[in-house]
């Protein structure tokens, strides 16, 4: 890898101004604390608007309690009918087999009554015995002689019992389906008794099944009640600390309790309650910072034209007055547009022309531009570039931008004698295809805890200021949304001279840029 040590060569002075192509407008406003409001009322998910405290309406029928009790009832419904459509044919056949077993009862108790009088005709036992078992729904009928005291039998159950044998059956009486049991007694005579097989019996399975149908129904509006009280206060809590939050307190926390995705939720939300109050007070430190740079040239420039508008500087102090306000506006300039450059990165029409460019070429012109400003200062500026060009597909004013920033971040803070170097490389084997262009420098470095929070608006001047020398705390800030609106990668890290690294990964030529923003 061929290296070049650059000296002090006449060169235009770089320029690190970052020219936005069109005009800022901003969408939003900045409160003083720290938080972005749209200038729109919000509207939910589903395009329903939110009341002035922050929560939607509610509707009864979409809330998780109704839901849940509804599902719970239904569960219970479910299981009540499914039951009963098991359960039913076995209670059938259970009623009808008792009712079978009282029958044949009956029927032997009304023979043994009826034995030592069925031969003296109709008494007043046998009326007090056939109402009895009419009361229970039982018709009885009494076979003397052969034939029946009443028509309604079958000839087959008549000739049956009076033939000396019991009957026990189903047959059909009046059309309709009957339980007969028949006793036979001395001399041809008999007993039988018939009852409806269905006579009753589906008003005891009705009466059998709403008990158990209601006490489900009721077992599951209770279920769905309290199961939608325990799962509904978490998310409760929740939304009411999600209002708090976006009201402005930050100090808020949600209790975890469970389920599991309760818990999730909270501490999501006590993490997002954390980083918020976190980002804000970076904020509030950038704009105290961002102040600060603004009233300093602003104070100077006020300060000597009073004096010129006074006429306290002289003829021969007018020259340098001058001079002085023009290098403030330059630095107010400076600023102010790096701030407008800034904000635009997150605008949808922010301006990006990738092609094909010659990383190698554009490190060695920033070279040259920079070698002497870094010669003025006692810098050594280095370049490391490989034997062949590496092409990448970037746009080209904005990496050069981000090399711009980068330089000027180290020159910044590299003492006299120290070096700056300005490498381009190929990808190491577990990097994508593309190219690295890394900026170095012997300077104090960055702490490892810096590594995370380098890209971060105003993090490092928080942290260094007063302790070394820093700028406006825009520029990193700066670099790293370019580099990710060019689909590349940005990162800091250690550099082997004994202060930072910053590297930089651009996709290679034919791969299509992933933006990020």
């Amino acid at each position: 890898m061929p290296t070049d040590l650059v000296g002090p060569p006449d060169g235009p002075e770089p320029s690190t101004r970052f020219e936005p192509s069109t005009r800022f407008e901003p969408s939003t406003r900045f409160e003083s604390s720290g938080r972005f409001e749209s200038p729109g009322r919000q509207l939910d998910s589903s395009g329903g608007r939110f009341e002035s405290s922050g929560r939607r309406r509610r509707r009864f029928g979409r809330t998780l309690t109704a839901r849940a009790v509804a599902v719970s009832c239904a569960v219970a419904l479910v299981s009540v009918f499914v039951t009963a459509v098991i359960a039913l044919p076995l209670a059938a056949r259970s009623a009808e087999r008792q009712a079978s077993d009282a029958l044949t009862a009956q029927a032997r108790l009304a023979a043994e009554a009826l034995r030592p009088r069925i031969d003296r005709g109709r008494t007043v036992d046998e009326e007090r015995i056939v109402r009895q078992l009419r009361n229970q729904g039982i018709d009885a009928y009494l076979i003397r002689a052969g034939r029946a005291d009443r028509p309604g039998l079958p000839d087959q159950v008549v000739d049956r019992v009076a033939g000396g044998r019991n009957f026990s059956g189903l047959r059909q009486l009046a059309g309709q389906p009957t339980m007969i049991e028949g006793r036979w007694l001395p001399g041809g005579n008999g007993v039988v008794l018939a009852r409806p097989a269905t006579t009753g019996l589906w008003q005891e399975i009705v009466g059998w099944l709403w008990l158990p149908l209601l006490a489900g129904l009721a077992a599951g509006v209770v279920a769905g009640a309290l199961l939608a009280r325990r799962l509904a206060r978490p998310i409760s809590n929740a939304a009411t600390a999600a209002a708090r939050l976006r009201a402005g307190d930050r100090a808020v926390r949600v209790p975890v309790e469970p389920p599991e995705e309760a818990a999730d939720l909270a501490y999501a939300l006590n993490d997002l309650a954390a980083a918020l109050a976190q980002s804000e007070g970076r904020q509030r430190e950038f704009l105290l910072s961002v102040s600060h740079e603004l009233r300093t040239p602003l104070t100077a420039i006020r300060g000597y034209a009073e004096a010129l508008a006074d006429g306290v500087v002289g003829p021969d102090g007018g020259q340098r007055a001058g001079q002085i306000m023009l290098t403030e506006a330059e630095h107010l300039d400076r600023l102010v547009t790096d701030l407008l450059s800034l904000a635009r990165l997150e605008a949808a029409d922010f301006a990006l022309e990738p092609v094909p460019v010659d990383l190698d070429q554009l490190g060695r012109d920033a070279t040259q531009t920079w070698a002497a400003r870094c010669a003025a200062l006692g810098v050594v500026l280095r370049t490391e570039t490989p034997a062949v060009p590496t092409w990448v597909h970037t746009d080209p004013g904005r990496i050069r931008q981000v090399v711009d920033g980068l330089l000027e971040n180290a020159l910044r803070v590299v003492p006299p004698g120290a070096t700056i170097v300005l490498a381009v490389r190929p990808p190491a084997p577990d990097e994508p295809a593309g190219a690295v262009l890394e900026v170095r420098d012997g300077g104090p470095g960055l702490a490892d805890d810096d590594l995370a929070v380098a890209f971060e608006r105003g993090a490092l001047r928080q942290r260094y200021q007063g302790v070394r020398k820093v700028g406006s705390g825009l520029g990193l800030a700066l670099a790293a949304g370019l580099v990710r609106r060019l689909g590349g990668r940005i990162s800091a890290g250690h550099a082997p001279e004994g202060g930072a690294r910053f590297t930089v990964w651009l996709p290679a030529v034919g791969a299509v840029p992933h933006r990020t923003c």
